[in-house]
């Protein structure tokens, strides 16, 4: 062991009398500048020491008050400068002499005991043995230092007896405190500080061996793998190397507690950093389990010093994990609200099915259970996202002027998707019967909400665009058509279920409309305006037709054509064939009223008073109450009653 440099005999001013007369002489006989010279040295050496007393001193006794403070260092410098009687210096200088000696060899333990003798004997001041401590201290902190910078075996000794002192302080510290003491007297005693001192002591030295990590957006996988395999490969393998020398001096327990404290507080600092991803946080995961599994292996080997086990590991990992799970949640919502943006079209059911359950996957290669609690967390945030969706659907629907069909059939699309996507999520994901029947309820609701909007928009354009489409040339009718023919074949490339009754709907509708449009059309038109109408509406239907069968294919095959059966009747020439073609329409459309047929009839370009009277009375005789609310097309198509018909009367 290296011995200190300085003499602690001069420290408490002591020395045999023949030593200080040597000292006088060799004064009396040295030349004035050396003589000097020496006075200076001595000085500034006093002056250095007094000062490292008061400091250490000033730091152990932090919580008194600044005159006692100040009385403290006064007495460190009076150990610096001992009075002059010889009296004095017989009574106290051996002691202080035989301490400064175990404390220059190591010897710390005995060094308390002749300490705690002092501070007993009645003769020695309070403040002495403070200072006597704080010295103490501060050559077991360097025996520690020189420990943790990989000194030699011939530190074992000094470094034993650090573990020792620290025993005897809590022993000490008992005993006090059983004699019922002045706990204000336990709780500024020098010695009750070590313990923390030196925990202080090993974390600033195990603090500064791990390398920084810069948390920031840049930091990729790669970076944190690299930091990792450092902790792995350097850090903790020097930390447990150290371990072995802190074992033998019955320090493992402390040095142990700080290397744990230090490596769980740096990884707490990466995990709480908010800018590191799901798959970063599943990295820091991994790496703990790694070691924690490594730790229980190392404690079932005999002869082991140091393992970064459960000890410290547990904790750190129910952290890492909580970070984990939030990040999974944050992350799943933020992808959700991408891909289901109603401004933009949805992303592919594959897309959204990738984004709820690869965190699942990757965090369950690492654990089962890890990946459990993943799956459970994104469903829920799922559920979540959905309700929030709800909210938003509500909200495009309530909004003015928010009526653009593409606009209602993304949001129509959207959730036939998300019921594709939670259909798969059944078969792939443990879901449960609670979150299945909310699922389907939020989908509903919106698939309900949504359908009546776009419907009604559908209805409200169509209706305006037809109020004069039989007065003008262009009334835009073709670009409607054409404009639904567009969204619906964007809409139904993703084929969902609704998207035929869909179409369908929107055909009855636009229909309804036209039948509506035309059969109250002003009835006092020439015969030339009358010809323009039909010619007109043989053009429309034969759009019409043209549309929903690109739209639907082979299914428009079902639709009822209701304008197709009027064109045949008011296109046949002679009144025997209009019966004939009659018999269909009231067959298929039973909800026909006399005033509707009054007004198809009225479009007819050559049609006498006598022929309508007779299709007239064709249509009194065969009509019949509609048994069933199928196919009641005319039902709410309002037309105001012929008055005073070509032959006077109500009945035509």
């Amino acid at each position: 062991m290296q011995k200190r440099k300085h003499s602690w005999a001069a420290f408490v001013g002591g020395g045999n009398k023949k030593g200080e007369k040597m000292t006088g002489e060799n004064a009396r006989i040295l030349p004035k500048a050396t003589h000097e010279e020496r006075k200076k040295q001595e000085a500034k050496r006093k002056g250095k020491l007094k000062t490292l007393a008061g400091k250490l001193l000033k730091t152990v006794v932090g919580g008194k008050e600044t005159e006692e403070k100040a009385g403290a260092e006064d007495v460190a410098g009076n150990l610096l400068k001992r009075p002059s009687c010889r009296k004095g210096e017989e009574r106290g200088t051996p002691a202080e002499e035989t301490i400064c000696r175990f404390i220059e060899q190591g010897k710390f333990l005995e060094a308390c005991d002749q300490i705690h003798n002092l501070e007993h004997s009645g003769n020695y001041g309070m403040g002495k043995s403070e200072s006597l401590y704080v010295l103490l201290a501060e050559r077991m902190w360097t025996v520690v230092g020189e420990a943790l910078s990989g000194g030699d075996r011939m530190l074992l000794e000094p470094l034993q007896s650090v573990g020792e002192s620290l025993k005897w302080e809590k022993q000490k510290e008992a005993e006090w405190l059983g004699n019922s003491l002045e706990t204000d007297s336990v709780s500024t005693w020098s010695p009750n500080f070590w313990r923390k001192d030196l925990e202080e002591k090993l974390m600033q030295y195990m603090t500064a061996q791990i390398p920084p990590f810069a948390s920031s957006t840049d930091a990729d996988e790669t970076a944190l793998k690299q930091h990792l395999r450092h902790l792995e490969r350097t850090f903790v393998p020097r930390l447990e190397h150290r371990s072995d020398v802190f074992r033998e001096a019955g320090l493992l327990a402390t040095y142990a507690c700080c290397c744990h404290a230090s490596l769980c507080s740096h990884l707490a600092t990466l995990t709480d950093s908010n800018c590191f991803s799901f798959s970063q946080s599943l990295l820091i995961y991994e790496w703990i389990i790694k070691m924690y599994k490594r730790g229980s292996q190392a404690c079932e080997r005999p002869g082991h010093s140091l393992s970064l086990g459960a000890q410290c590991l547990v904790w750190i990992l129910w952290k890492t994990e909580e970070k984990l799970l939030a990040t999974a949640r944050k992350e799943v919502g933020r992808a959700l609200k991408e891909a289901f943006d109603i401004g933009k079209p949805p992303w592919a059911d594959a897309a959204v099915i990738e984004i709820l359950t690869e965190k699942t996957e990757a965090a369950r290669r690492v654990s089962e259970s890890l990946g459990e609690k993943v799956e459970a967390e994104c469903l829920e945030e799922c559920l979540r996202f959905l309700e929030s969706y709800e909210d938003e659907v509500r909200s495009f629907i309530q909004l003015d002027g928010c009526s653009q069909i593409y606009s209602s059939l993304r949001i129509l699309e959207s959730c036939c998707l998300l019921r594709t996507v939670w259909h798969k999520l059944t078969y792939i994901c443990s879901v449960s019967t609670e979150q299945n029947v909310k699922v389907n309820g939020f989908l509903h609701r919106m698939e309900d909400d949504i359908m009546e909007h776009f419907l009604q928009t559908i209805t409200t354009k169509v209706k305006g665009t037809l109020k004069d489409h039989f007065k003008k040339c262009d009334s835009g009718f073709d670009h409607i058509l054409e404009s639904l023919k567009q969204s619906f074949l964007t809409f139904g490339k993703k084929k969902p279920d609704i998207y035929e009754a869909l179409v369908k709907a929107v055909n009855a509708i636009i229909v309804t409309e036209y039948l509506q449009a035309l059969l109250t059309t002003p009835r006092k038109t020439s015969a030339m305006q009358r010809r323009r109408i039909v010619n007109k509406i043989e053009e429309d239907h034969r759009m019409m037709q043209t549309i929903f069968k690109e739209c639907l294919g082979p299914a428009a095959g079902s639709l009822k054509d209701p304008i197709k059966t009027i064109l045949e009747l008011v296109q046949t020439s002679d009144p025997e064939g209009m019966k004939i073609a009659l018999l269909p329409i009231l067959k298929e459309f039973p909800d026909l009223r006399k005033e509707h047929l009054s007004a198809v009839l009225d479009i007819k370009d050559s049609l006498s008073r006598d022929d309508r009277a007779a299709l007239l009375k064709s249509f009194h005789d065969n009509c019949r109450e509609s048994e069933t609310e199928a196919n009641l097309l005319f039902a709410d198509i309002e037309v105001k009653p012929r008055k005073c018909g070509l032959c006077g009367c109500l009945c035509c």
